[in-house]
């Protein structure tokens, strides 16, 4: 998905706080923090699944789409994904695991692994797939999170772990991917979010 806004700066000058996007943030253990760039609307359901994986142990961030249509528009890049408190949070966080909505063409279900951090990325892998999750890598290079720039390697420790989601899998987490149906979350979240955890455990 592809977004107008180049970085936060130009959004900031077009979108409206509140009422086109919002920001959430929690500062809590500073071992990791769980980030949502893309939530709300943007890709949905990424903001409910971070903060089910963070509760209150974790940091949370996300930035949510807000809009009632058109939100893919606020999709700023991972690898310049710049916003203040953000950046403010991962500057005080070793390291971070970021989720993401992935739509492939193919219907693929699945938990797409990536990130610089492979020690991390394999015990969340086995957890996931122990959980009877479908863990893959993804085919799209740009989409594996490898670049140093990716916010999921914007801790202090300068690598992390990118989740991205396929459609299929969000949709069992939540009775709808709409913003009403995502207020209610199936037992599969639960489940996915506790195997996340416990490889942060």
């Amino acid at each position: 998905m592809a977004g107008t806004y180049l970085n936060f700066e130009a959004l900031a000058q077009r979108e409206r706080p509140g009422i086109d996007y919002g920001i959430v943030v929690r500062r809590a253990e500073p071992a990791f923090a769980i980030v949502a760039p893309h939530g709300g609307g943007i890709e949905p359901g990424t903001s409910e699944i971070a903060d089910a994986i963070a509760r209150q142990r974790w940091s949370f961030y996300s930035f949510e789409g807000l809009k009632t249509k058109g939100n893919g528009i606020l999709h700023i890049t991972s690898t310049r994904f710049d916003e203040a408190l953000c950046l403010l949070l991962l500057g005080v966080t070793n390291r971070v695991v970021t989720i993401h909505g992935e739509e492939s063409d193919d219907d693929r279900e699945g938990v797409f692994l990536g990130g610089r951090d492979v020690e991390l990325g394999a015990s969340i892998g086995y957890q996931l797939t122990d959980a009877g999750f479908n863990v893959l890598r993804h085919p799209n290079p740009s989409l594996q999170g490898l670049d140093r720039k990716n916010i999921c390697n914007r801790g202090t420790a300068g690598a992390g772990v990118q989740l991205e989601l396929s459609l299929s899998v969000r949709e069992t987490f939540f009775e709808s991917l709409t913003r009403e149906g995502r207020k209610h979350p199936k037992r599969r979240l639960k489940v996915f979010a506790e195997a996340v955890a416990r490889s942060l455990e």
